[in-house]
Parts: C-alpha cells; sequence; structure tokens
C-alpha cells in the first residue's frame, strides 16, 4: 500500500511505503535512492518506511524479504519489466499544481 503527502513548499512527496507480511524483516529497494535498501519497521503485521520522492516522477521499486524474496507491491500505482526478467513496482508523484 502507498501513501503519498504532497510538500508544497519542498515539491516532493512524503511517500510511506506499506507491505503485510509474517515476515521476519523487509527492505524497500528503490531506484530514487540508488536502489540502496531501507529497513523496514514492523507493526501489527505491517511493515512500514517512508522516503521522500521530487515530484512530477516515476519510481521503480521492490520489497526484500527475509534478505531472499523479491516482492511486487499490489497497490502499486504500475509495474515495469525489469532485467532480471520480472517485474518492478512503480510509484508516481506527480503534483498537484
Amino acid at each position: 500500500m502507498l501513501k503519498k503527502k504532497y510538500v508544497k513548499s519542498k515539491d516532493e512527496y512524503e511517500v510511506t511505503f506499506e507491505l503485510p507480511s509474517e515476515a521476519t524483516e523487509a527492505a524497500l529497494v528503490c531506484e530514487a535512492n540508488g536502489w540502496e535498501p531501507v529497513a523496514m519497521k514492523k507493526s501489527k503485521g505491517t511493515f512500514a518506511a517512508k522516503l521522500r520522492l521530487p515530484a512530477n516522477g516515476r519510481y521503480q521499486y521492490r520489497y526484500l524479504v527475509n534478505n531472499s524474496e523479491w516482492v511486487n507491491d499490489e497497490a502499486a500505482d504500475g509495474y515495469t519489466p525489469n532485467e532480471h526478467g520480472t517485474t518492478n513496482s512503480v510509484v508516481e508523484t506527480f503534483s498537484a499544481n
């Protein structure tokens, strides 16, 4: 699940990425930060992480679960093929202007 909050003063979005899972750990991996894993915090069966993303963009991401399984977001704004023969989730940040 994606939650987006537009920050007008910075022309960017604060995006909360949420992944319901029974896993023991999960990380958000996103092209917007150079594909560096961001540890997600778990609360009541849902992992969550926040990133600030520039407005008016499309950013690919995936979740890495238990350091071994790649998972797409069922609530992504879209999907795009990747070089590994699978797909990446896409989040869109089009400004409210």
